[in-house]
């Protein structure tokens, strides 16, 4: 059964169960995201997907598009200046909590969260205040966990459950102390990783990367001896 929709005041059609993230996607209309992955993390965490729907008679109101399913008749505007606004302030408040050292980090000018920021105008510093404490695991053989840089969005335990089967990682503790990290807090080199570096690929931020051995590479070729 096909739903009728409007989107920007572009009507479309789209099968029932479909969620307003997936039917303007349908429509080629831009709705942005952070912590989505398609059938593998929809859980509305990030609320950068945010959009105006009116359903009926009742006043709009703000909704996350990756998991809010389309009624017939549903009216949704993706550019208001509401919903600008909370787009921004929700940036702000990520940013708030996030260490912003862009330009030593290995994902600038390649960060999700750079991109966005710079597409929304966001004021760096507006919320600063406490932060969650972090430390860098460095154990693996072949990644780096930064957690002062994590985001929450929980693509890399997603993904790591769902698609790789191995769940190392997930969320610990609760509210502003939630952290991403293995069970015991053990580090990745001590866990039943398989180091297939699926958690890299979908992090949006520069919380996961790889190892890497430039630097004793560029040593060992300045090495006369060798």
């Amino acid at each position: 059964m096909d739903i009728t929709i409007k989107i920007n005041g572009i009507e479309l059609t789209a099968p029932k169960g479909t969620t307003i993230l997936q039917a303007a996607r349908m429509a080629n209309i831009e709705i942005p995201t952070l912590c989505y992955l398609k059938d593998i993390n929809e859980i509305g965490a990030c609320r950068l997907c945010v959009v105006e729907a009116k359903e009926g008679p009742r006043p709009a109101k703000l909704v996350a598009a990756c998991v809010y399913p389309i009624s017939n008749g549903m009216e949704v505007v993706t550019n208001s200046p509401k919903v600008i606004a909370c787009r921004k302030k929700n940036l702000e408040l990520l940013l708030s909590n996030h260490n912003r050292a862009c330009l030593s980090c290995v994902r600038s000018g390649k960060c999700e969260l750079q991109t966005l920021c710079r597409e929304y105008g966001v004021e760096e510093g507006k919320y600063d205040g406490v932060k969650t404490p972090s430390t860098i695991d460095d154990s693996a053989a072949h990644m780096i966990r930064d957690n002062s840089k994590c985001i929450l969005c929980r693509r890399c335990s997603a993904v790591c459950e769902k698609v790789q089967g191995v769940h190392v990682i997930g969320a610990n503790e609760r509210g502003f102390k939630t952290y991403i990290g293995s069970a015991f807090d053990m580090g990745l080199g001590d866990t039943s990783c398989v180091s297939c570096g699926q958690c890299i690929a979908v992090c949006p931020t520069g919380a996961l990367h790889e190892k890497e051995y430039i630097d004793d590479v560029l040593a060992a070729i300045a090495d006369p001896t060798k």
